[in-house]
């Protein structure tokens, strides 16, 4: 059985060779500040810290984006991983079910999982959502997908199905309205919520210079 410690190195090792060639935005870096900002709000929080550790290392293993849509794949590489390390059975349940339940979806999906765990490690990835690397990330992803920056004649679609936002090709800039901009009121922790409300206000401020350039207002 290896120590708290001796697991939490072993994912590490792991989650960075399985991301080796990830694109930018999903890659090793993204999960290692993901795991940073989970460390700092679990200061705040009542949870099992081995179970928030490998949640926020693991979350990201295998993103359904780059698997045709596929959201079993993730949780069953993790689930192998886990008892391959001797991982107790139930922590890696708890793992497991952050990992099915942490995503996004296009918010209108209802979750059917929850935890203290689970909130820290959803709070810590959509914070690398928003904010400066938020941005970064978003117009890289959309250059991944050869997406046009911004079209005015097409609108942000705010009542998006899951299916729809899974295959969703709109401009990059109106992922902010689908899913970035509705972060901060969907923070579960205080110092999520903290943390959230600052990165907002940049990307509010970001998009504030964008529509002035795009119209040649300065």
């Amino acid at each position: 059985m290896h120590t708290s410690v001796e697991i939490i190195e072993k994912t590490k090792q792991f989650v960075k060779k399985e991301l080796e060639n990830a694109e930018g935005g999903h890659d090793w870096f993204h999960t290692h500040r993901v795991f940073k900002n989970a460390m700092l709000i679990s200061k705040n929080e009542s949870v099992n810290l081995l179970v928030v550790s490998l949640g926020a290392l693991l979350h990201d293993i295998a993103d359904s984006k780059f698997y045709k849509g596929d959201e079993t794949i993730g949780p069953q590489k993790a689930r192998q991983f886990l008892f391959e390390n001797n991982v107790d059975s139930t922590v890696i349940e708890h793992v497991v079910n952050i990992i099915k339940h942490i995503s996004f979806k296009g918010g209108n999906e209802a979750q059917t999982f929850s935890s203290s765990e689970l909130d820290v490690v959803q709070d810590a990835d959509r914070l690398d959502a928003i904010g400066a690397i938020g941005i970064a990330r978003t117009f890289n992803y959309g250059g991944f997908k050869n997406r046009k920056l911004f079209d005015p004649d097409i609108k942000p679609n705010l009542k998006m199905t899951k299916a729809e936002y899974k295959i969703s090709e709109a401009p990059t800039l109106n992922h902010f309205y689908e899913k970035l901009l509705l972060l901060k009121d969907r923070m579960n922790t205080k110092t999520g919520k903290t943390i959230a409300e600052k990165r907002h206000q940049y990307m509010e401020q970001f998009l504030d210079q964008f529509y002035a350039e795009w119209d040649g207002k300065k």
